[in-house]
């Protein structure tokens, strides 16, 4: 079976990611998200953009992948043909053994010149040391080529998405035999747009999510489960009913 797994914030949440939100604390916690992860904050404060992604570089670089990551890698081990697409800008899908996975919104722990896009290695954004528990203030490398200074290689807020990524995720989707959306809120777009593109094709959506989302009733099938009970349900499924979709999502 073709299989397209779009995942959110909520599959990473088990493995201590906070949220994009939930990372406010300590040193940052007088600041919205918005007001840090715009090209305008990062020009008007380098140090405090940098330090808050270093920071948050360093909580992924030490967390772990958890069962659902590894279950939804599974899926290509148990012979189906397998696209991620995150919104997640951590790593912990490739750490969990997925192959082919695209980032609709950059990586966290990549960084490159803000001016002539260069990239360096090691990562300046995993340099040692690492930051202090709660983070600090910290100026940005500068670029040897250029001289500007190295961003975290995530998307801000107002910046479009990578094309080839787009591309790629729209491709899959169109291709795929079943779409499974899970620890997403379907509020972000333009991703939360890919299930009703499945849908509009007939291809059937299942939703994993302990919460309802605007999804939630559009979808083929909701599944109130957290990630890794929802996954290894979902995969228990498939192998029972390995080319039926319906059966897959019979309750």
């Amino acid at each position: 079976m073709r299989l397209v797994v779009l995942s959110g914030a909520g599959i990473s949440a088990e493995s201590g990611i906070p949220t994009f939100r939930d990372a406010l604390t300590g040193l940052w916690a007088r600041f919205d998200a918005e007001r840090l992860a715009t090209e305008a904050a990062f020009r008007a404060d380098p140090a405090l953009v940098w330090g808050w992604y270093r920071w948050r570089a360093a909580l992924v670089a030490a967390a772990a992948p958890n069962a659902a990551h590894v279950d939804v890698a599974g899926l290509a081990d148990d012979g189906h043909a397998l696209t991620v697409v995150t919104q997640n800008v951590d790593d912990l899908h490739e750490r969990g053994g997925a192959r082919d996975v695209l980032h609709l919104h950059g990586r966290l722990l990549a960084s490159r010149c803000i001016g002539c896009g260069a990239r360096v290695t090691p990562d300046p954004i995993l340099a040692a040391p690492a930051p202090p528990d709660g983070g600090a203030r910290e100026m940005p490398p500068a670029c040897v080529q250029c001289g500007e200074a190295f961003r975290p290689d995530v998307v801000w807020f107002g910046e479009s998405l990578p094309s080839d990524a787009w591309d790629a995720a729209e491709a899959a989707v169109d291709a795929c035999d079943l779409l499974v959306v899970i620890g997403t809120s379907s509020l972000v777009w333009p991703a939360a747009g890919l299930p009703d593109r499945a849908l509009r094709a007939g291809t059937p959506v299942l939703e994993i999510n302990p919460h309802a989302t605007p999804l939630s009733t559009r979808a083929t099938a909701h599944w109130p489960l957290a990630a890794t009970a929802g996954m290894a349900k979902f995969r228990a499924r498939l192998r029972a009913s390995p080319g039926d979709p319906t059966g897959v999502l019979g309750r």
